[in-house]
């Protein structure tokens, strides 16, 4: 296949625009397969981060993309995610099983379908593990590029699994500063490989416990816990937390307390009041106003500084928007390569 002019993917408040400089999209029976490899490879963690970040600078409104559709299903949950803009249109179909753990499988899996914008012709299959297990961290590391301590070198991150290893990629993507990594989860096992992949990567790192936040500047937390994990009492006034966990209200990863005491963003605020626990639950007890939150895109495009003297809180719960953003720059990139 020709190589197609590269587009940042733009949003889905933008008109209409012509595709004179597009080449035809794939016959059906060669709609191309990107596998797990082929993501990683073609969108490394900081250009996911980069192509988050350019569709909230162009313009794009969380506020106006379709909740998820959520089935509780035998065992899980089956989630569905539409987004389009006026280049592209995609959907992710991903299962949510916690008893895969017990059976050595990922708790996350699913496929998503990209089309094109206007003919809605089928481009690409991308593997759905392997781009929410970018989008998210990424997601975050636009959080953390603008919240965080530019001198940030100390992170602690809750869980073993491939989101919290994505959030190193991420934090070490936009603080080159970090040096060392404390690790934090309930499997001594996977704690010390988790450890030793840090390792290998050029970072220091060691087996830690929830106290080891009082010495961190950034948190970050990739966990399927539904009680906080750490007391934030101990926090620095200058730590910035990303927490990812969870995507249901009754569920929580950090305290009221920092969520009362911290500059707090999230995607959108339809969101965060429909999905994000967290903000829930401190909200019902007292702890936040929601009047006091902060949206990523109002972040990005510089309407909110973070207030000295207090934590920073990213809460995410995911949206389609951002598998959208990250597949359409793997699909741009694939078909530059040939």
């Amino acid at each position: 296949m020709s190589a197609r002019t590269t587009r940042t993917a733009d949003t889905a408040q933008t008109a209409p625009t012509t595709h004179s400089t597009r080449t035809a999209p794939p016959p059906a029976d060669a709609t191309p397969h990107l596998d797990a490899e082929a993501v990683g490879r073609l969108v490394p963690m900081v250009a996911a981060v980069d192509a988050l970040e350019a569709v909230l600078a162009a313009g794009l409104d969380p506020a106006a993309e379709s909740a998820r559709a959520v089935v509780d299903v035998p065992g899980g949950q089956l989630l569905m995610m539409p987004s389009a803009t006026a280049s592209y249109t995609g959907v992710k179909i991903a299962t949510v099983t916690p008893g895969n753990a017990d059976r050595g499988l990922p708790r996350v899996q699913g496929m998503y379908l990209l089309l094109d914008g206007v003919t809605h012709t089928p481009l690409a299959l991308l593997d759905g593990i392997a781009l929410t297990s970018l989008r998210t961290p990424a997601l975050s590391g636009v959080a953390v590029r603008h919240l965080a301590v530019p001198e940030a070198g100390r992170l602690v991150v809750f869980g073993t699994g491939p989101q919290a290893w994505g959030h190193v990629e991420a934090v070490r993507a936009v603080r080159p500063a970090l040096r060392h990594v404390d690790v934090v989860a309930r499997h001594p096992g996977r704690v010390a490989a988790f450890v030793d992949r840090c390792r290998a990567a050029g970072l220091a790192a060691a087996a830690a416990t929830p106290e080891a936040v009082a010495d961190a500047d950034v948190v970050c937390c990739c966990t399927t816990a539904r009680e906080p994990l750490f007391d934030s009492a101990l926090l620095p006034d200058h730590a910035t937390v990303a927490a990812v966990g969870s995507h249901e209200p009754d569920a929580r990863e950090v305290d009221a307390a920092l969520v009362g005491r911290a500059t707090v963003v999230a995607e959108s605020r339809e969101v965060a009041a429909r999905e994000c626990g967290d903000l829930v639950l401190a909200a019902a007890e007292g702890a936040f106003d929601p009047a006091r939150l902060h949206t990523l895109d109002d972040l990005v495009r510089g309407g909110v500084r973070a207030a000295e003297g207090r934590p920073r809180l990213f809460k995410s719960a995911g949206m389609a928007w951002e598998d959208l953003a990250v597949a359409a720059a793997a699909y741009e990139r694939w078909t530059a390569a040939g």
